[in-house]
């Protein structure tokens, strides 16, 4: 099958790849002829783990190839994914400029029957905008399909050919038939393609994400009990979490959720159940808990300090919203750093990939380490804020001789309270003693 995928983001780039992956013809479409370049010529442009491989395969077999013209991208093709960028304006909303336009442009140039797929995350009532944007300009038969995308930074691969379940709006027999035969190599196991109509599947993606955030802000405000009243929020999250009506995911406590996802989902579910006329109270105390998590740390930084940062400096461990991931959308670390450099500290930061995107968004604010054990060096107290896997069993010894305190302020609970404090450290974490 030939496909075109519009947008060459996280989203695009995964989707076009497992696509090419299970023998479809896939191109990928941007208007960044920088990126089209790097990515024509193997230059994978996002880090996920597993994709660069699937990438370079399907690249050199020529089944994944990258262009900035629509029009040469869309031709012959029978499916058209848009995966474009759906930022939040001012107010929450969702901008759907970019998708908008794309469909006036797609009308203009189109050719016979195309199944014109919302892949990006879109506010109810999106596909039949993108129908009548492209129906404007061209009278022949197409299907607007909604399909949003469930794929978690850092296994997403494996999110998209081994899916929970896939979702497909579309109250068309003959969209519904292209995109059964589309997804039928990824749910041969048995797992589901569930049909409904296009908004049901659009407010399924924002009511996911929206739920699984408040999970964690739900956890989180446990875990501000648990700081209180002398409870251990580990033990209280084993103790709900085996109740498999609630389940074990997400109920980590830490210093609040980020990334494009989540923050984004929670705030267009908000308004667009304002211009419903609903108050959607809980998810309002969702958004509201979370900023105020992502600066927990820093009043127990500032209380071990006496109050005062002033000329300190610190250890910064994690920079990426999420560990396997490069993004730092919201990423509870900037929340940090902000947050220190206004009382007059010094930070030096250390993460696995995030540390050039965080340089292009504050420049020299902090100083960037070669390594998480360079970042100690003359640091006051280490701050953690991300949970990379190579964090999580470090060389405590050596963070003790090169910290000037032993003071480790752990924003993802990373270490055991018993034995870091056996160490001699002075430890903090979330809803543990």
């Amino acid at each position: 099958m030939k496909i075109a995928v519009v947008g060459t983001g996280y989203v695009g780039l995964v989707t076009g790849t497992c696509f090419a992956e299970t023998g479809n013809k896939v191109s990928c479409i941007d208007i960044d002829k920088n990126k089209i370049d790097k990515l024509s010529n193997g230059e994978i442009t996002i880090y996920e783990p597993g994709l660069e491989k699937l990438f370079l395969r399907n690249l050199k077999e020529g089944r994944l190839q990258f262009t900035t013209s629509l029009a040469e991208g869309i031709e012959d093709a029978a499916i058209i994914f848009l995966a474009l960028p759906t930022p939040p304006g001012e107010d929450g909303a969702a901008d759907l400029r970019y998708v908008l336009g794309v469909s006036a442009e797609l009308g203009k140039i189109m050719t016979g029957y195309k199944v014109i797929v919302d892949k990006s995350t879109v506010p109810v009532g999106t596909a039949q905008k993108v129908y009548t944007a492209i129906a404007a300009n061209y009278k022949g038969a197409f299907d607007v399909v909604s399909n949003p995308e469930f794929l978690r930074e850092g296994v997403a691969v494996d999110d998209f050919m081994k899916p929970d379940r896939v979702v497909v709006g579309t109250n068309s027999e003959r969209a519904r038939k292209v995109m059964s035969d589309l997804y039928a190599p990824f749910v041969r196991q048995g797992n589901p393609v569930i049909f409904m109509d296009e908004r049901s599947a659009e407010l399924t993606k924002y009511a996911a994400n929206s739920f699984l955030a408040t999970k964690i802000s739900f956890m989180n405000e446990i875990a501000q009990l648990c700081e209180r009243m002398g409870a251990d929020v580990d033990m209280v999250r084993r103790g709900i979490g085996s109740d498999e009506r609630i389940g074990k995911r997400f109920l980590f406590p830490g210093i609040g959720y980020g990334g494009s996802c989540f923050p984004k989902d929670v705030q267009a579910l908000i308004r667009s159940s304002e211009e419903t006329g609903y108050d959607f109270m809980i998810l309002k105390a969702v958004e509201r808990v979370n900023e105020m998590q992502k600066q927990h740390l820093v009043p127990k930084i500032k209380a071990y300090f006496k109050g005062d940062l002033k000329g300190k400096h610190f250890a910064l461990w994690g920079l990426a919203f999420k560990p396997n991931t490069d993004d730092i959308r919201e990423a509870p670390a900037l929340n940090l750093i902000e947050a220190l450099t206004a009382e007059g500290a010094t930070i030096a930061a250390f993460d696995p990939e995030a540390m050039p995107n965080v340089k292009k968004s504050i420049g020299d604010k902090i100083t960037y380490a070669a390594g998480q054990y360079d970042a100690l060096t003359n640091a006051d107290a280490l701050v953690i804020a991300t949970e990379w896997s190579e964090f999580r069993t470090p060389d405590f010894e050596m963070i003790g001789e090169r910290l000037k305190h032993k003071a480790i302020f752990d924003g993802r609970n990373l270490f055991d309270v018993k034995y870091i404090n056996a160490l001699g450290y002075h430890y903090e974490s979330i809803g543990r003693s």
